[in-house]
């Protein structure tokens, strides 16, 4: 009798717990992990200060049921070069890719990346770029599914002699990160050196190059501020900039139950895009708030002076248009389609880092409060797998002097 007493509630009670390993097993079949693969380090702004609060925003906002895992430094393999493939292939679920890795691959994007078109301010750029991306560039991205495209901060001159001419810049060896950066620096009279940022330390230290123009937020990793002593700035519009994508891959996305599409849908577009573009403007002013501090110089040539380099190197512009009809596509329009968007967010306000942020980078001078972005990334638990070793987060400095700023008639 006890035997089957014993029988009689062992069944009883495996009944109860039966729908319980159910309910569990469902919650786990439940949750979907996706791999996000970009080149830039654990401890960069990018990294830290974009896609890892993204990643935990679409936790969050999904209850959990949705997490991605974030591999820096192309810890999957492969080259920058190949991210975007990456993703239209399933390599990785999300990537963030610069086009103009794979030059004239995406010819529509690189309006952009023309000298003196895109903003000075990479919340206007990344702001204007994501609209034009849903006029222009479906046709070009149609392998994947878009999270939300930005421009990087605007490209400065760094050099160990003062630039405030166009005849200062001739003869010089100098970096550039993209194909029409180097065109522009051409068209100055200088000599454009393409090579992976990585390098240019060594290259500056062998006498290779003799500066680079080269956004502010590759500084702090490559220390350049340390080898690079002046630096020429541009009041009214980027120099040069670097255009960038979030893209999914279309299968991955497409497998997502309705709810997280919409999670993911919720927290792309200008959503994004605006995050992405306040984080290279605070980057920025951080860098060169700390130069600054050091006693280097910061000469901003103001928009007279600006206009001379700009005539220069409208060629580069023009070439650029003439290799679009090749394109079957008109690139006077688009310049302007681009232009216009610019015009459109041109009165963005400043973004202010979050207090959480203040005590890793630097944050600008500024002479009466800044306007709040509002920028809602709620903390939570996000994975990212280790990393190589890389730079130590720059100290922040105290306030900022003035930057100098000059109206040089050429």
């Amino acid at each position: 009798m006890g035997v089957a007493r014993r029988t009689f509630l062992a069944s009883v009670m495996a009944t109860v717990a039966a729908p319980a390993v159910v309910r569990l097993a469902a919650a786990e079949a439940s949750r979907v992990t996706l791999k996000l693969h970009h080149d830039f380090s654990a401890v960069s702004c990018v990294h830290d200060k974009f896609l890892a609060p993204w990643a935990r925003k679409i936790e969050v906002d999904s209850g959990g049921r949705l997490r991605v895992d974030i591999f820096p430094s192309m810890q999957l393999g492969g080259q920058p070069a190949q991210l975007f493939d990456q993703a239209r292939d399933g390599i990785a679920d999300i990537v963030w890719a610069a086009p103009s890795e794979t030059p004239g691959r995406f010819p529509k994007i690189e309006v952009f990346e023309l000298p003196f078109v895109a903003a000075r301010r990479a919340l206007v750029s990344s702001k204007a770029i994501e609209d034009y991306a849903a006029a222009n560039l479906k046709d070009e991205f149609h392998d994947v599914r878009p999270i939300c495209f930005s421009c990087a901060d605007r490209g400065v001159v760094h050099t160990n002699r003062p630039i405030r001419t166009m005849e200062e810049v001739r003869g010089l060896r100098l970096h550039v990160r993209t194909r029409f950066a180097g065109e522009a620096v051409r068209a100055l009279g200088a000599h454009a050196v393409p090579m992976p940022s990585a390098q240019l330390p060594l290259a500056i230290a062998r006498h290779v190059v003799d500066g680079g123009v080269d956004p502010w937020h590759v500084a702090p990793a490559l220390r350049l501020y340390d080898l690079l002593k002046t630096h020429t700035d541009f009041a009214d519009a980027a120099f040069s900039t670097t255009t960038f994508v979030l893209a999914m891959n279309k299968a991955s996305y497409e497998r997502l139950p309705r709810e997280l599409k919409t999670v993911v849908d919720d927290n792309s577009g200008q959503r994004a895009a605006g995050i992405a573009g306040a984080m290279w403007d605070q980057e920025a002013a951080a860098v060169a708030d700390l130069v600054v501090q050091r006693g280097d110089p910061i000469d901003t040539l103001l928009p007279d002076a600006v206009e001379h380099w700009r005539k220069v190197t409208e060629p580069v512009i023009d070439a650029w248009q003439r290799q679009m009809k090749e394109h079957k596509a008109d690139g006077g329009k688009l310049i302007a389609n681009a232009r216009a968007l610019l015009q459109k967010y041109a009165n963005e306000p400043e973004p202010q880092p979050p207090q959480s942020e203040q005590k890793v980078v630097a944050q600008p001078a500024a002479s009466g409060p800044t306007p709040q972005a509002k920028v809602d990334m709620t903390p939570a638990t996000a994975h990212v797998p280790a990393a190589p070793p890389a730079a130590a987060a720059m100290p922040a400095p105290a306030a900022a002097s003035p930057l100098k700023e000059l109206d040089i008639p050429l």
